[in-house]
C-alpha cells in the first residue's frame, strides 16, 4: 500500500469514527432527540432529588409578554412568574417550570421557530439563559453579560444564530452574541457591540430585521434607533422627525416592514409613524421622510407583524389587523379585555380563511394567537371560529395572603385588589372566588381547624368571616373595629375564638356565640394595645391542665403577651401576663414545638439567626440553637403535620427567610446539615402555608404577584443530613479549621485546664481526670474562646444544661463534657459577631458630635453608662476590666480602684469632698482620653481587629 493510499484510508477511518461519535452523542442527547411532544407526555412528577421542588406557579409577571409555542394538537404558552419561566400546557393543565435564575426575570424572547427561549434576570450580575422549549433543558448561559446592569430587552435573529441584548446601564449598551458557538460561555464575548447616547432616551425594546439580520432597531418613548452591522462594528443612527410628528404622543413599539425599507412605529395617540430608510443610512444622517397616519382612537400598546399584516393592541383591549396601506382588515373588539401587553401568533398554519372588512371581502388567512394584558390575563383566540379561551385570569395584584384547608387539598389566595380565590391544589382548578367591592388589600386569610370558616383580614382594618365553601358572609359578621391594617389572623383549636393583630400594635379577639334554637354567630370580644412595637406573630394554644384555648402575641418590643380569654368579657379583653423574653435580639416569629419531649415548648426565632425554645408555662429559655443562615433570618415558621408514611417518623418544620423557603428536620440541635433552603421569591416572600397532609408548602411573593407551590421530599433532606455526619461530626465543621484545626486543639486544652483550675492549680492532692467539667466553669471557658456572653446568656446556658434531663429523671445536670461544650459554643455564640455598623449605631445614639461631626462619648458618660444601664457593672468589675484591657500594672490597678471608688461616691452623693480621680498618677484619666470616639473605643480600649478584617463578618455564612 502506497503512502497516499494509507493516508486516504486513515482519513476515511477517522471520518467514520467521527460520524459514529456524533451519532452516539445525538442518540444520548435529550435536546437533540426532543420533539414537540417530549415535554408533556403525561403528568409531571418530581424525582425527589431535592428537599423542595417547585411544582406549580400561580400567577405571572404582567409586565412581560406571553408567547404561543404550540397551537395544534396541544396548546402551550410560555410566560414568566417571579424568577422562573413557565411552560404551560393548557390542554393537559400542566406546567413545566424553567428554574435557573436567582433574581426576577426582566425580559425574555423566543426564536422564530419557537424552539429556543431566552430569559434574563435583574441584578448587578445579570444572567441570560437559553432553553430548549421541546425538552425544557438549559443549553447555554451568558454570565454577567451586562456588568452592573439588568438586561432590558432581547431578541433572536430570524435564523436564531445571534442573540441581541440591550442593557439598562446609565449609558446603555447593545451586544450581539453568537450563542450557537461552542466556545466557553463563561468567557464568551459579544461579536458586535455599541454604546448609546443617553439623549436618545431610555431604550426598552429591540428586534432584528426579519429580512436582514445585519439590521436592528430599538425604541424609547422619544426616539427610534436604527442599527447596521458591518464587519467588526455595530453602528446606529437616530431616526429624526419634524416636531409636529410627535404631537401624536410618545412612541410605543416598532417593527420592520416585511417588504419595504421602512420602519413602522406606534404612538400613544393611536397613530402610526412610517420611517423611510435610505440605502446608506449610516452615511447620511439628515432628516428622514416621515408619514404620520392616524388609524384609531385609543393609545396603541402592542404592535407586531404576521402574514403581511400589521397587528395592534390598545388600552381598550382591542386587537386590529391592517394591510400595508393601513386599511383595517379585521378586528377583535368584543372580548372585554384590558390594556394589551403582547400579541403572539402561532407558527402552525391555520386551515381555512376569513373574509376581510373591505368591500371586496377578500379571503384573509390569520393564524391563531395568544394575547396577554396588564392584569395578567392570557387568552387564546381561534381565528376560524372566533372563540376566545381564557388560559390565565389572575386579576394581578400583590399577594400577602395564602392559607390551606385543614382537611382538603384546598388553598385560598387573596391579593391587594380585593380578589379572593380558592383553588383545588391537586387539579389546579378554581373552586370558588369573590371580589370584594368595598374592601381592598387582602392582607391575611385563615381557615378554622374544622374548615367551616374562612376569615379574611384587610388593609382597612376590616375582618370578614366567610363560609369556606361559598365565600359568602353575613353582614353582621363583617367587623370594622380597627382602622389599622390586619397582618395576623388565627383561629383557636376549638374554632370558638378568632384573633387578629394589626399595625396599631393591638390584638383583637372575636368569639363564637352559640345558644339553643339560634344560629351560631361571631361577636366582637375586645381589643388591647398590648405592644409598643409592631406585633410579629399571633398564636393560639391549649392550656396544659385543661382543654381551654390560650392566646399569645409576640412583638418587636421583645415581649411575649398572654391573654386571659376565660375572664375576658365583651369590650374587656384582659392580659394574663407580659414578659420580656429577649435581651437584645428581636423576635421574628413563633410556633408551637412538637411533642418531642415531656415539656411543652414555644419555638421563637430571632433576627440574630437564633432559635430558642421557651417553656410554655414558666417562659424560661430552655434551649438556644443556631438557626438556618441562608442570607437572612427566619421570618415565619410552621411545623408540618406528622406524615402518614410509615418510613417517616420525624417531625419537620418549614420556614421562610427574606427571599427563601426552607425545610428543617426536628428535633432542633443546631446541625446545619439538617436544613435546606431555596430561593422562592427574590423580591421578598411575604408568608407561607402548608397543605393538610404536609406534602406541599405554598409561598406568597408579595409584590411579584405570584404564589409558588413546593413539593416536599423528606428522603432527600434526610439523605443530605446523613452525608453531613452523625452526633458531633457536623459541629466540628462549624469550628474554624474543623476537627484537626488549631482552634479545636485550643478548645480542648482550655477544657482540661478548666478541670485543673476547678480542682486547684496549687493543690498537692492527686488530680482526678474526668471527661467533664463543672457547669460553673462554662462562662470562663466561653470567654477564653473569645465569646463574651452577657449575664442573661450565661443564665440561659446554665438552665439549658441544668434542666436538660429534669423532665425525664427529676434531677439536675451539674457537669458537661467536651462535645456538649462544642454544641453549646456553636449554638450560643453570635452568628455574625459584632459589625462596624452596630458599633457606629451605638455611638450615634449614645454620643454627641464633636468638632469634626463624629459621635463621641465623654469619659464620665461612658463610666456612668457601664454602671447604670443594662447589666450594670460594679466599680470593682469595671476597674478589673479596664485594668486588663489597658494593660495597667498592679500599682495602676490600685490607683484606678481608688479613683473609681471616689467617682462612685461623688456620683452617688456620698462623698462630695473627695478629690477628683484625675489627681492620681495612675487614674483612668491617664489611660482613657476625655472624648472617646468609636475608633478610640475599638482600637485603643477593646483592641478589636481593623475595619478591613471585620468587614468579612458583616454577612451571614451561606
Amino acid at each position: 500500500m502506497s503512502g497516499a493510499e494509507a493516508k486516504e484510508e486513515f482519513t476515511e477511518s477517522l471520518e467514520l469514527r467521527r460520524e459514529e461519535t456524533d451519532a452516539e452523542i445525538k442518540r444520548q442527547s435529550q435536546v437533540y432527540t426532543a420533539t414537540r411532544d417530549t415535554l408533556f407526555p403525561k403528568k409531571i412528577t418530581h424525582n425527589g432529588t431535592h428537599a423542595l421542588s417547585l411544582e406549580w406557579v400561580f400567577g405571572m409577571n404582567p409586565a412581560l409578554p406571553a408567547f404561543c409555542l404550540q397551537d395544534h394538537g396541544q396548546l402551550v404558552v410560555f410566560y414568566a412568574g417571579a424568577h422562573v419561566g413557565v411552560l404551560y400546557n393548557h390542554t393537559s393543565n400542566s406546567q413545566h417550570i424553567l428554574q435557573g435564575h436567582c433574581h426576577p426575570i426582566s425580559t425574555m424572547c423566543v426564536s422564530e421557530d419557537r424552539r429556543w427561549i431566552a430569559t434574563a434576570d435583574r441584578g448587578p450580575k445579570s444572567t441570560v439563559i437559553i432553553w430548549d422549549s421541546y425538552s425544557g433543558i438549559p443549553v447555554h448561559t451568558l454570565f454577567e453579560c451586562h456588568l452592573k446592569s439588568d438586561v432590558m430587552a432581547m431578541a433572536f435573529s430570524r435564523d436564531t444564530k445571534h442573540l441581541v441584548t440591550l442593557g439598562a446601564e446609565e449609558v446603555q449598551c447593545v451586544y450581539i452574541w453568537d450563542w450557537t458557538n461552542e466556545t466557553d460561555m463563561t468567557n464568551m464575548k459579544p461579536l458586535w457591540f455599541t454604546e448609546l447616547d443617553p439623549k436618545h432616551g431610555f431604550q426598552d425594546y429591540i428586534i432584528f430585521n426579519p429580512n436582514d439580520s445585519t439590521q436592528l432597531l430599538s425604541s424609547s418613548e422619544s426616539h427610534v434607533l436604527f442599527y447596521s452591522r458591518t464587519p467588526g462594528a455595530l453602528q446606529y443612527v437616530a431616526l429624526k422627525a419634524k416636531k409636529t410628528t410627535f404631537m401624536a404622543g410618545s412612541l410605543s413599539q416598532s417593527v420592520f416592514h416585511w417588504s419595504k425599507p421602512e420602519i413602522i412605529t406606534a404612538t400613544a395617540a393611536g397613530s402610526i409613524v412610517v420611517w423611510d430608510l435610505e440605502e446608506d443610512l449610516a452615511a447620511n444622517q439628515s432628516l428622514h421622510t416621515v408619514k404620520l397616519i392616524p388609524i384609531q382612537e385609543h393609545p396603541i400598546t402592542a404592535l407586531t407583524v404576521t402574514d403581511s399584516c400589521f397587528v395592534t393592541g390598545d388600552t381598550q383591549g382591542h386587537i386590529n389587523f391592517y394591510d400595508e396601506e393601513f386599511l383595517i382588515l379585521t378586528s377583535y373588539t368584543k372580548f372585554h379585555l384590558d390594556a394589551i401587553v403582547s400579541i403572539s401568533f402561532s407558527k402552525e398554519c391555520t386551515e381555512g380563511y376569513l373574509e376581510d372588512c373591505t368591500v371586496e371581502a377578500k379571503p384573509l388567512i390569520i393564524r391563531n394567537f395568544v394575547v396577554s394584558t396588564v392584569s395578567s390575563t392570557v387568552v387564546h383566540v381561534n381565528t376560524q371560529n372566533g372563540r376566545l379561551d381564557i388560559l390565565l385570569h389572575k386579576e394581578c395584584g400583590p399577594i400577602h395572603a395564602v392559607a390551606c384547608h385543614p382537611e382538603q387539598p384546598t388553598v385560598a389566595i387573596g391579593n391587594h385588589k380585593g380578589v379572593l380565590k380558592v383553588w383545588d391544589s391537586d387539579t389546579k382548578v378554581i373552586l370558588c372566588s369573590r371580589v370584594f367591592e368595598t374592601e381592598k388589600k387582602i392582607q391575611c386569610v385563615t381557615f378554622d381547624p374544622q374548615g367551616i370558616y374562612l376569615a379574611v383580614g384587610f388593609g382597612s382594618g376590616a375582618v370578614h368571616i366567610l363560609n369556606s365553601r361559598t365565600l359568602k358572609s353575613d353582614p353582621a359578621e363583617c367587623f370594622h373595629n380597627s382602622k389599622d391594617s390586619i397582618h395576623h389572623i388565627t383561629f383557636s383549636s376549638d374554632s370558638k375564638y378568632l384573633a387578629t393583630a394589626d399595625d396599631g400594635k393591638a390584638v383583637t379577639v372575636f368569639r363564637l356565640q352559640t345558644s339553643k334554637g339560634s344560629k351560631p354567630r361571631w361577636t366582637y370580644l375586645g381589643r388591647y394595645y398590648s405592644h409598643y412595637k409592631p406585633i410579629k406573630d399571633l398564636l393560639f394554644g391549649v392550656h396544659l391542665d385543661s382543654t381551654q384555648p390560650r392566646l399569645l402575641s409576640l412583638g418587636m418590643d421583645r415581649r411575649l403577651v398572654e391573654y386571659d380569654l376565660q375572664k375576658s368579657d365583651v369590650n374587656e379583653l384582659l392580659i394574663l401576663s407580659s414578659e420580656r423574653i429577649e435581651q437584645s435580639e428581636v423576635p421574628t416569629g413563633m410556633t408551637w414545638y412538637p411533642p418531642l419531649t415531656a415539656e411543652q415548648f414555644l419555638l421563637v426565632s430571632s433576627d440574630q439567626y437564633k432559635i430558642k425554645l421557651f417553656n410554655s408555662t414558666t417562659k424560661m429559655c430552655r434551649k438556644t440553637l443556631l438557626g438556618p443562615t441562608y442570607g437572612s433570618p427566619i421570618k415565619k415558621s410552621m411545623v408540618l403535620p406528622l406524615s402518614k408514611d410509615p418510613d417517616t417518623n420525624s417531625f419537620y418544620m418549614v420556614y421562610i427567610t427574606e427571599d427563601k423557603v426552607g425545610l428543617q428536620i426536628l428535633p432542633l440541635d443546631g446541625n446545619p446539615y439538617k436544613s435546606n433552603a431555596v430561593v422562592c421569591h427574590p423580591t421578598g416572600v411575604s408568608t407561607l402555608a402548608c397543605s393538610y397532609d404536609g406534602q406541599f408548602v405554598f409561598t406568597a411573593g408579595g409584590s411579584d404577584s405570584t404564589v409558588l407551590s413546593w413539593e416536599i421530599s423528606f428522603n432527600a433532606l434526610e439523605g443530605a443530613a446523613a452525608l453531613g455526619g452523625k452526633n458531633i461530626l457536623p459541629f466540628y465543621a462549624l469550628l474554624e479549621g474543623g476537627r484537626d484545626g488549631k482552634f479545636y486543639r485550643e478548645m480542648e486544652d482550655l477544657f482540661y485546664y478548666c478541670q485543673l483550675r476547678h480542682q486547684g492549680n496549687d493543690s498537692t492532692k492527686e488530680w482526678q481526670l474526668s471527661t467533664k467539667i463543672p457547669l460553673s466553669e462554662v462562662p470562663s471557658l466561653m470567654r477564653a474562646l473569645a465569646y463574651f456572653p452577657t449575664e442573661q446568656e450565661i443564665e440561659n446556658m446554665h438552665n439549658e444544661v441544668k434542666f436538660s434531663k429534669y423532665a425525664e429523671t427529676g434531677k439536675y445536670v451539674t457537669d458537661i463534657d467536651l462535645e456538649e461544650v462544642i454544641k453549646l459554643y456553636v449554638n450560643h455564640r453570635p452568628a455574625l459577631g459584632i459589625s462596624n455598623y452596630e458599633l457606629a449605631q451605638a455611638f450615634h445614639i449614645l454620643g454627641d458630635p464633636d468638632k469634626r461631626g463624629r459621635p463621641v462619648l465623654q469619659r464620665q458618660e461612658l463610666l456612668e453608662l457601664l454602671q447604670a444601664q443594662g447589666e450594670h457593672m460594679t466599680e470593682e468589675e469595671m476597674a478589673e476590666c479596664f485594668t486588663t484591657l489597658l494593660g495597667l500594672n498592679k500599682d495602676k490597678e490600685k490607683g484606678e480602684e481608688k479613683a473609681l471608688e471616689a467617682r462612685g461616691r461623688q456620683h452617688s452623693g456620698h462623698d462630695k469632698n473627695t478629690s477628683k480621680s484625675g489627681d492620681s498618677e495612675y487614674s483612668l484619666e491617664g489611660a482613657v482620653p476625655d472624648e472617646i470616639s468609636m475608633e478610640t473605643f475599638t482600637d485603643h480600649i477593646m483592641c478589636f481587629p481593623s475595619s478591613a478584617e471585620k468587614s468579612g463578618q458583616s454577612s451571614p455564612p451561606e
